[in-house]
């Protein structure tokens, strides 16, 4: 549901939707089509609905992305709160020198970042019902790389694309009802990181060169696919990578769910 507002060329199935309901009628007017009722083409309606949503992520077509950037100012570490309901998130460090800003990206109309600033802690707030039901605009974000974060996402129903790989991590909880969630996990994380879905896959990428160990819950719909070439199964269950480096920093990870898979690459 990516999508790019400038440069849009507008919507094309509404315009096709009116054009062949205009030509059925055109036919039946001639009667080139016997007993045409256009009450009959009501699924139609659900089909264009459906499609529109696929392909530009909206109903309706709008300019309801919007692009922001705050600055930082005596931050020193953040929480980022993000409760998506039926919208895809993506989050990463801020690109290039962006050492001013504590966050920058897209987000949806009337969704801006709440933030709360309490001493040298910032707690930014993202919440679905912020935003018009009707749209369905990614949130695209981008954060400081050099403070710590405590990091909470979820959605009802929507994707996660998370990469921790160039940021400090203090926690991180990343949850969907259901969607997929990719994760790049971070070199090294003050404390354990937890990951669930209750109805999709879930990617895991780990550093190469970095310890990390992953303990893996859930049901018999469940299922595990792992690079063997990169991990061992332990005695109790948990999977910990194939690594070389002598380092003091270990990343634990929990994964759960219930239905889908679950990759370690």
């Amino acid at each position: 549901m990516r999508r790019n507002v400038q440069g849009s060329k507008g919507p094309w199935l509404w315009p096709l939707l009116v054009t062949a309901i205009g030509l059925l009628l055109l036919a039946s007017n001639f009667l080139l089509i016997e007993d045409f009722n256009i009450i009959n083409l009501w699924p139609l309606l659900l089909v264009i609905v459906g499609v529109q949503i696929l392909l530009r992520g909206d109903i309706f077509p709008s300019e309801d992305a919007r692009t922001f950037g705050i600055t930082r100012g005596s931050v020193e570490a953040g929480l980022i709160e993000i409760n998506a309901g039926e919208i895809d998130v993506s989050l990463r460090a801020l690109r290039g020198d962006n050492h001013e800003r504590l966050i920058a990206g897209q987000y949806a109309h009337q969704s801006r970042p709440n933030l709360t600033v309490e001493g040298v802690h910032a707690h930014l707030r993202l919440e679905r019902n912020q935003t018009p039901q009707l749209t369905f605009t990614d949130w695209e974000l981008g954060i400081a790389r050099d403070l710590p974060w405590q990091v909470r996402i979820s959605t009802n129903l929507g994707q996660i694309n998370v990469d921790l790989s160039e940021l400090v991590i203090q926690d991180a909880n990343i949850a969907t009802g259901v969607g997929d969630i990719h994760v790049v996990t971070p070199s090294e994380t003050f404390e354990s990181l937890k990951v669930h879905s209750t109805l999709g896959n879930i990617h895991i990428v780990t550093p190469q060169g970095y310890q990390s160990i992953i303990q893996i819950n859930g049901g018999r719909f469940f299922g595990i696919n792992v690079d063997e070439s990169r991990y061992q199964q332990t005695e109790d269950g948990s999977y910990i990578t194939h690594t070389t480096t002598s380092s003091d920093s270990i990343v634990y990870l929990t994964v759960s769910g219930h239905f889908g898979n679950v990759y370690l690459a």
